[in-house]
């Protein structure tokens, strides 16, 4: 518990064997309330290593993409009661050990959504990011704060908390199951004007670290692009996305899909 809030730490995991335990051993467990992960139908070891360190696990029977894995992860966060939900990466990219600050971000209520910024600090490219990411990233995200009126100084983190409010009221189960459902989630809470604080988070770029290659890159571009258009066109009216709908269906849920399947060591 963080200021009488329930503090609940996802891990959306796609063949994380090797880096899973990295991950986990550096997450603060004594202000932690409950570690959850979801498989997205790993081809490695990835679920026995999760249910090995006790963490809480829920596999996909096939693979949905990215977007799909964050959905099941928060659906099952706000159904174990939730108050705060922290999503990093298990791939040891980033630094678990700033869930404690980013939890209090949240607790203190001055902001509904923090992100770890690899931006803000300057040290992108001396923790190993890619020249051609780095540019592709500045570049987005400076169009995105236009188009959004925003001033993030990076939109692409996989590090993020969210209160219980965001994760209830946002259309979640309107975004794409790929990548560019983490620009969709921050376009929809820019709509939806919840406060969004940003903190510095060093990263690290090794062999094991999760990555898309060039041509999902691209795909994911084009994606927020278009996510971006799609957001002006709908301030201004001239277009009803479904991703900016405030339509209950599009919400999520406290019912598990029949593709999931729980395995709890609790």
């Amino acid at each position: 518990m963080l200021l009488g809030k329930k503090v609940i730490v996802v891990l959306p995991a796609y063949r994380a064997e090797q880096t899973l335990a990295k991950t986990y051993q550096k997450i603060p467990l004594d202000l932690v309330d409950e570690v959850l992960l979801v498989d997205d139908a790993s081809t490695d070891g990835t679920v026995q290593v999760a249910e090995k360190l006790g963490i809480r696990t829920f596999v996909h029977e096939q693979n949905r993409g990215y977007g799909a894995n964050q959905k099941t992860c928060y659906d099952e966060a706000l159904r174990a009661g939730a108050d705060i939900v922290i999503m990093v990466h298990p791939d040891y990219q980033y630094d678990p050990r700033l869930i404690a600050a980013m939890a209090g971000m949240i607790a203190s209520g001055i902001y509904d959504l923090v992100l770890a910024s690899r931006i803000l600090g300057g040290k992108a490219i001396e923790g190993g990011m890619p020249m051609y990411k780095y540019v592709a990233n500045r570049l987005l995200t400076s169009f995105e704060n236009i188009m959004l009126g925003t001033k993030l100084s990076e939109f692409h983190t996989g590090y993020r908390a969210f209160s219980r409010r965001v994760l209830e009221t946002l259309p979640l189960r309107a975004n794409s199951d790929d990548f560019v459902f983490d620009n969709q989630m921050l376009a929809q809470a820019a709509a939806f004007d919840f406060s969004m604080g940003e903190i510095s988070c060093p990263t690290k770029y090794f062999s094991e670290a999760s990555s898309i290659n060039f041509r999902r890159s691209c795909k994911y571009g084009l994606g927020v692009l278009v996510t971006s258009l799609l957001f002006r066109l709908w301030r201004w009216r001239l277009l009803h996305p479904e991703i900016f709908s405030d339509e209950k269906r599009y919400r999520l849920t406290d019912s598990v899909s029949a593709e999931v399947l729980a395995r709890s060591n609790a």
